[in-house]
């Protein structure tokens, strides 16, 4: 492992465990071209003990993406498809008969991973999508009446394709609201295309992420170091009032039968204090806020039909809110 990484790991020093967590967006680009904004928002959602909701269309390296991420921090990684026939069991694990002790043993599901992939969860019912649910808020499942923990860190990756809603499960709001952050995956520039077709001409398997030369320069210690440190992240009345004044600008907004709720204002507060440590600094400023507001706030707000029908996105309201909301001195 990378020496920084071990470095951080000892002694728990934030500027080594920065560096480490800054090398990521470098290691992954030799799996994934394009997608710096994607991996900022997992590292971030790493630091918040968050989970990530990724929307795009198939093909633009969304499981690479989270594979490369496991691989670039020493995580273990497990993927789940979501299918209509899908039992809850399946992703939380279940108890088994085992004839040679004449007892029940729980067998473990693929959640119990650090970065779980949730492949198209808007495919599978319901009662499948709120078996996640005590997962991702309360870190562990229950088993016939028994809590099992769930390792740490632990992190929730859930794709959805924009376009495809035939047979699909819409995610309600109860559940959209556990996802820390949405982050949406553009299809690449034509600059960035051409790369991934000229790596692929050259010998590049997507499915062997050693051979693409992905190494850990990070790990579990280096990443507690950085929550430690971004717990410390200083945050000023003013910033705290500004979170809360967009997050009550969403309830008043007549384009929106749903604002954010206290919960998204709390996380906005958490995103903001990540990515201000991340970019070196030991306090927040408005820009922070800024920065991460349409992430941390569009899967929680509800468009009303006639605005939906009049091209208003929940992106735009949102970026009209920040513009309109004073911004503190």
């Amino acid at each position: 492992m990378d020496p920084t990484t071990d470095n951080a790991g000892q002694t728990g020093d934030p500027g080594n465990a920065r560096a480490a967590l800054e090398a990521l967006r470098a290691e992954i680009a030799k799996a994934v071209v394009g997608q710096d904004p994607a991996v900022t928002g997992l590292v971030v959602a790493l630091l918040c003990r968050g989970h990530v909701l990724l929307e795009g269309v198939p093909g633009v390296a969304k499981t690479l993406l989270v594979r490369a991420l496991a691989s670039a921090l020493e995580l273990d990684t497990k993927r789940v498809q979501f299918t209509p026939d899908l039992m809850p069991s399946d992703v939380t694990g279940s108890l088994v008969y085992d004839t040679r002790t004449a007892e029940f043993s729980f067998q473990p599901g693929p959640v119990f991973t650090n970065l779980l992939l949730a492949d198209e969860i808007n495919r599978t019912p319901p009662k499948t999508q709120s078996s996640l649910l005590e997962a991702m808020e309360e870190r562990q499942v229950t088993v016939d009446g028994t809590p099992r923990p769930l390792p740490d860190p632990f992190l929730v990756a859930a794709t959805q394709n924009p376009v495809e809603y035939e047979g699909t499960y819409p995610l309600p709001e109860a559940q959209l609201d556990r996802f820390l952050l949405k982050l949406t995956i553009p299809l690449p520039s034509r600059e960035d295309e051409i790369n991934v077709l000229t790596r692929h001409a050259e010998g590049f398997n997507p499915r062997d992420l050693h051979a693409a030369g992905v190494r850990p320069v990070a790990g579990p210690a280096a990443l507690e170091a950085a929550r430690s440190a971004v717990a410390k992240t200083a945050v000023s009345p003013e910033i705290t009032a500004y979170v809360v004044d967009i997050c009550r600008a969403t309830r008043e907004s007549p384009s929106l039968t749903l604002g954010v709720s206290p919960r998204g204002a709390t996380a906005l507060l958490a995103t903001s204090r990540a990515w201000a440590w991340l970019t070196g600094r030991d306090y927040v400023i408005p820009d922070d806020v800024k920065a991460l507001a349409l992430p941390t706030l569009r899967h929680r707000v509800q468009l009303r039909p006639e605005a939906e029908m009049e091209g208003v996105t929940a992106d735009s309201v949102i970026n009209a809110i920040l513009a309109h909301v004073p911004v503190p001195r």
